[in-house]
């Protein structure tokens, strides 16, 4: 498919997702969405793929939020039918590959939601989070108010969308909203360290050990523990298993095949 608001670009198993519009700092239109989804399944379903990430055009932003102009004309019942940002953003959360936001500028409002549905999130020293939506009389709507509460804590969370307060790369590493902070310069090779970590572990041990972190932490720990033991269980019958206790009992890097 030939995209018009997104590139797709392929970097051995590594998939970069780019927000394409940065001459409207990559503002999150209807369109631009449904091209990321497009890619998206395209990419659960190419095995050379090991890991996705997001990031932005240029070096200003990574994504400046919704499309403004889209946004004034939407309906209350567009919303409630579903289908729409918030589902989207909630099916990156429990995507079948690991996710990395590589955060290159401004993530706010549907960008800052986008950045914390991916797994992990790395930003560069001129990178600006928040929440503004309430200097429009809207609130959160993708996600917001319920992942920056569990990231953060309610209180932090509480005083960020209140005041529509963007916070900069120190704060945004204290309060534990992105994993790391790097030079802008950095970034990229930071991003790819972090995504060969993984790429080197047995794909079928990533995606069993996301589910249980994204699933256990939703329910009661007793249910959790289940969820954890029931994977666990599951991994230990895999060929990838034998290989990768095999390669340490000898010494050597394994070869996963994802089976």
């Amino acid at each position: 498919m030939d995209y018009k608001y997104i590139k797709l670009e392929i970097k051995n198993k590594l998939a970069y997702v780019i927000i394409n519009r940065p001459e409207v700092r990559n503002a999150l239109n209807k369109q631009t969405l449904n091209e990321m989804k497009h890619a998206l399944e395209e990419l659960r379903n190419d095995e050379s793929i090991g890991c996705v990430v997001f990031t932005g055009a240029g070096d200003k932003s990574f994504a400046a939020g919704a499309d403004i102009t889209q946004l004034q004309n939407r309906t209350m019942l567009e919303v409630l039918k579903g289908g729409g940002m918030q589902e989207f953003y909630d099916y990156i959360e429990g995507y079948d590959k690991p996710t990395i936001a590589m955060i290159n500028g401004f993530a706010l409002g549907g960008g800052c939601e986008l950045a914390m549905a991916c797994d992990i999130r790395v930003a560069s020293k001129n990178a600006k989070l928040g929440l503004p939506e309430l200097n429009l009389s809207i609130i959160p709507g993708a996600g917001g108010t319920q992942r920056l509460a569990r990231l953060v804590g309610k209180g932090k969370a509480l005083e960020m969308i209140l005041t529509g307060k963007i916070i900069q790369w120190e704060e945004m590493e204290r309060i534990g909203l992105v994993s790391e902070v790097v030079e802008a310069d950095q970034l990229q090779q930071r991003v790819e360290e972090i995504a060969n970590q993984i790429l080197s572990k047995g794909p079928l041990a990533v995606r069993l050990a996301k589910l249980s972190v994204q699933m256990g932490t939703e329910t009661d720990i007793k249910t959790g523990l289940m969820l954890e033991k029931l994977s666990f269980a599951i991994l230990l019958s895999t060929e990838d298993k034998q290989e990768g206790t095999k390669a340490f009992i000898e010494k050597r890097k394994p070869d996963f095949k994802g089976k």
